[in-house]
């Protein structure tokens, strides 16, 4: 049973946590404005094959960190679940009357509504480095679209964290994950550019069509898109909700010690 005020309130806990620790926000900001600044400026007179030629690679590179911003922020919310379980609060709620599904909607709405405020940020600050801002539908339906991301891979860190108890151990099984979802995603250059073997193991990687779509959406002209939109935000709906059912699946099992 969905309980809404159990929801709020795990939600609220998280804002809370985000808001009080600065040092999270810089710390997570910090790496993907760098591949920004650095890329985007040394890579801006390179021609790079599947990117045409009227789009400058700014533009190409933006959408891709911000799949990769929310790649990042949201696997790693599931840490919180470990710290939880270390000192007493998992415990704590898991003896209330409120549902298993409940707090995991809440987990999920808390870490996604911080991967989303991040996400939204390196996209406000790329527009100084010459990001085109595209029109406001556009901008809208591009929301929807991290939504989705930012869901997916917080499901996907709170299954791992589900099943562990050793907060070191997260953080090393996750970045052995969370690289090559990035670097197969196509955020730093076309996936038509890999090798056939390895082109299928990009179809299967969720963030490949979530920065496509966000490419599609965000790039005002010029931009051909892998796949269309409409597969872009399918595919990864369909992601999306299984990574939810096994999120909740795998919480449900959990242990609270």
């Amino acid at each position: 049973m969905i309980q809404p005020i159990a929801i709020y309130v795990l939600w609220l806990r998280e804002m809370k946590k985000f808001v009080r620790a600065k040092s999270r926000v810089i710390g997570t900001l910090g790496m993907p404005l760098f591949l920004l600044v650095f890329l985007g400026f040394g890579f801006r007179r390179v021609a790079i094959p599947g990117i045409g030629s009227d789009i400058e690679y700014i533009q190409f590179l933006v959408p891709g960190i911000v799949g990769m911003t929310l790649l990042f922020s949201a696997t790693f919310a599931g840490i919180s679940v470990l710290w939880d379980r270390e000192f007493g609060f998992l415990k704590e709620i898991m003896v209330t009357p409120v549902s298993r599904i409940s707090i995991v909607l809440g987990r999920v709405a808390g870490g996604a509504t911080t991967s989303m405020i991040q996400g939204i940020l390196i996209l406000a600050l790329s527009i100084p480095l010459g990001f085109q801002v595209p029109g406001l539908l556009a901008f809208l339906f591009s929301i929807a679209l991290m939504i989705l991301i930012a869901v997916t891979f917080i499901c996907l860190g709170l299954i791992f964290a589900s099943n562990m108890k050793d907060i070191h151990g997260f953080t090393l099984i996750m970045n052995f994950i969370v690289f090559p979802l990035f670097l197969l995603s196509g955020a730093l250059f076309p996936i038509e550019n890999l090798p056939g073997p390895v082109l299928y193991l990009a179809y299967a990687d969720p963030l490949t069509y979530g920065v496509d779509g966000l490419r599609t959406l965000l790039i005002t002209r010029g931009w051909v898109p892998s796949f269309p939109i409409l597969i872009d935000a399918a595919v990864l709906a369909g992601f999306t909700i299984l990574m939810v059912f096994l999120g909740a699946f795998f919480f449900e099992r959990s242990e609270a010690l």
